[in-house]
């Protein structure tokens, strides 16, 4: 039977991590990927090739991995099915290291942080560096809190039937992490901006996941729209170009708000809604088909 690994989205603490927020991230079932077998002879997967040169070449692992038997498969055609788009910021090289170490990890443990520290090894070959998030949410399969330097997994929280909603905005570009980080680290040179990222958006981050846990849709709403509205501010190289008019307008209207979905510069934003059905008849005049998750 194969084994699925989701997708999955950082809800919350999109760059503020850096500085020390809290973050929530949860898997994205609408998106998966599992090992399997090429069975026409075709072609030897390069992308899984590359990786295990690179698990061949580097030395000092803090775990123990059958490359052997990895490359012995991929010569047998193994491959990674993924409907997972690449790029888009949720979590494709995440799913496929953890399906990877699900199979040929040979050290065995349920150790959260030493999980974490495993992926990060594996997962630093698609991204020169990993904090190994991605591939431990796929892992354990479950929503995970960051806070005070923790990590732990959590239960969502049941949010009543109403008129609003949280939802997703496919883009419709992929983009690359390392640059947009590199971008903001950057910025953060610059004691104004540092400041103003530990004093505001670190504030205002806490207090989106302090609501949605809590499922307090009405606070939730208010500090989605302050984060929104910084975000605009402030993060205005990561909104692509032709989303800023729909996230001004959000802000304007207040009949949503827009964020972004991870490091921006395209991929997935997220918005949050008190009328679902009055959102989505605006964005599909617009000829922009939302995705509602929450």
């Amino acid at each position: 039977m194969k084994e699925i690994f989701f997708s999955k989205l950082l809800l919350f603490g999109e760059y503020s991590i850096i500085r020390d927020s809290m973050a929530l991230a949860i898997p994205y079932p609408v998106y998966e990927g599992y090992l399997s077998f090429n069975t026409k002879n075709e072609a030897i997967d390069n992308e899984l090739m590359a990786l295990y040169q690179y698990m061949e070449n580097k030395k000092g692992f803090s775990f123990d991995f059958d490359n052997d038997k990895f490359f012995s498969d991929i010569n047998c055609g193994l491959y990674f099915q993924s409907s997972i788009p690449k790029g888009f910021g949720i979590g494709s090289s995440g799913a496929l290291c953890a399906a990877l170490f699900s199979r040929y990890g040979r050290t065995k443990t349920k150790d959260i942080k030493t999980l974490k520290k495993v992926f990060s090894e594996i997962e630093s070959h698609f991204h020169g560096a990993s904090s190994g998030l991605d591939p431990l949410i796929s892992f354990l399969n479950s929503p995970i809190l960051i806070k005070d330097g923790r990590i732990d997994t959590i239960s969502l929280p049941e949010f009543s039937k109403g008129r609003g909603g949280i939802f997703l905005l496919n883009t419709g570009r992929d983009r690359r992490t390392e640059p947009l980080v590199n971008l903001f680290l950057e910025k953060c040179k610059s004691q104004d901006f540092s400041a103003l990222c530990e004093g505001v958006l670190n504030p205002i981050t806490d207090s989106c996941i302090h609501s949605f846990l809590r499922a307090d849709t009405r606070s939730l709403y208010e500090f989605f729209r302050e984060l929104s509205d910084f975000q605009f501010r402030h993060f205005k190289p990561m909104i692509p170009p032709n989303f800023q008019p729909l996230w001004r307008d959000g802000l304007k209207s207040e009949d949503y708000y827009l964020k972004l979905c991870g490091a921006g510069g395209g991929g997935f934003l997220m918005g949050i809604t008190s009328s679902l059905e009055k959102t989505q008849e605006k964005l599909n005049h617009l000829g922009i088909q939302p995705v509602f998750t929450f």
